[in-house]
């Protein structure tokens, strides 16, 4: 589920508990926990509700201005039964204070460097040719499989700020498999996303120099 900003400090505040989607069937469970750019919002209750059902609370709780407007979104942007979606906030993404632990015990370095090696054995198919960055120094691994976590992590320690289209182009890869595999480092808590391109975090900085 996606949430505009305005949506998810307002579900911060407490003055939004809920939203409402039209989906031909539930793409939620309840007690599932979604990643925000604010935090981890938690899935409290999921029900199918007619545009009849809806009054004036369950406008203003879901950050509506009016009824009409609520209606008119859901039907810009789905097609479906009309989902009720009641959420909580429940706290910090957790890899924000991972990211930040650029101390690392030998066993923790050592348990890094195996959820490394296997993402490294999933490989990776051919796509195209490289588009390589200007003074780029990283010995990439190519699209034909093998190994590509250390590639990447030294390509976004060379080239912060950079976008992912370019940085995948370097590597001879297509953008979006490209951001999926960064967003398995970041779940390590190796790299955090910034508004253009990526870095690495005090962690994934800690991991790069102890992988040499």
């Amino acid at each position: 589920m996606l949430f505009n900003q305005q949506f998810l400090d307002a579900l911060v505040a407490g003055t939004v508990t809920q939203t409402f989607r039209r989906w031909p069937r539930a793409r939620v469970k309840v007690g599932s926990r979604l990643r925000t750019a604010v935090g981890v919002v938690e899935v409290q209750a999921v029900d199918i509700v007619s545009a009849d059902e809806i009054g004036p609370r369950d406008v203003r709780q879901a950050g509506y201005a009016s009824y009409d407007e609520l209606i008119a979104t859901l039907d810009k942007y789905g097609s479906g039964a009309i989902h009720l979606i009641r959420l909580a906030f429940v706290g910090e993404d957790p890899r924000i204070a991972l990211r930040e632990q650029d101390t690392l015990t030998d066993a923790e370095f050592a348990d890094i460097a195996q959820r490394l090696v296997r993402l490294d054995r999933t490989g990776r198919p051919a796509t195209k040719d490289r588009a390589p960055l200007a003074h780029a120094t990283t010995d990439a691994a190519p699209e034909t499989g093998g190994p590509w976590t250390l590639a990447v992590l030294r390509l976004i320690d060379a080239h912060p700020d950079v976008l992912a289209a370019k940085l995948a182009a370097s590597l001879g890869r297509e953008t979006a498999p490209f951001k999926r595999d960064v967003r398995k480092l970041k779940e390590l808590g190796l790299t955090e996303s910034l508004e253009v391109g990526y870095r690495l975090s005090p962690r994934g900085i800690a991991v790069l120099k102890r992988l040499g």
